[in-house]
């Protein structure tokens, strides 16, 4: 099978079903966004050595893979019993609640407003966090004009939280200062 097809040389490309869109849909950015959060998220990975950080991180990627493929998915197309078995529900944003709360346990309070950055691997997080960020608001668009998961949502509005925290434990467990803003 080659990479390339062709069939989007007109500036549309298929969704789950068959369905042609073009490549500026609302649906595609939404699940667009989501593809370059992935990608983020796999070049954070690379800057960080601690495997409880990297574990975390490729369990997300994939869970971004099926958030991906839901978003993939019109209305009223029949996903395969596959397809609809990894779509994100509420025990998703839940593990995630609970990563943030164990995870805050190992930073200090947060008693100032801190810019992103420190070590390169929390600095990737931060940005990670930003391109979730916008990844939701495009999530929330699509929902604003078409049925999407709401599942989704609240899973990505965890997510940018979780990435926060992940960036802020990285810096401790690094020893770097967190950049305070100074207005």
């Amino acid at each position: 099978m080659k990479i390339y097809t062709k069939t989007g040389d007109q500036g549309e490309t298929g969704l789950y079903g068959g369905q042609r869109v073009s490549k500026c849909s609302i649906r595609v950015e939404a699940y667009g966004a989501v593809d370059e959060l992935n990608s983020n998220l796999g070049w954070a990975a690379a800057q960080l050595s601690t495997a409880p950080n990297l574990d975390h991180i490729l369990r997300i990627q994939s869970e971004l893979l099926s958030v991906g493929s839901d978003l993939a998915t019109p209305s009223g197309t029949n996903p395969k019993p596959a397809a609809k078995a990894n779509q994100i529900g509420p025990d998703h944003a839940a593990y995630l609640e609970s990563l943030i709360d164990r995870l805050e346990t190992e930073v200090a309070p947060l008693k100032n407003f801190i810019l992103p950055g420190g070590d390169p691997g929390a600095a990737a997080l931060h940005v990670c966090r930003t391109v979730c960020r916008r990844a939701e608001r495009a999530v929330v668009r699509l929902s604003e004009t078409e049925p999407v998961n709401p599942a989704i949502i609240i899973y990505l509005n965890r997510l940018s939280d979780l990435l926060f925290v992940m960036a802020r434990r990285v810096n401790a467990q690094q020893g770097v200062e967190e950049p305070i803003w100074k207005p």
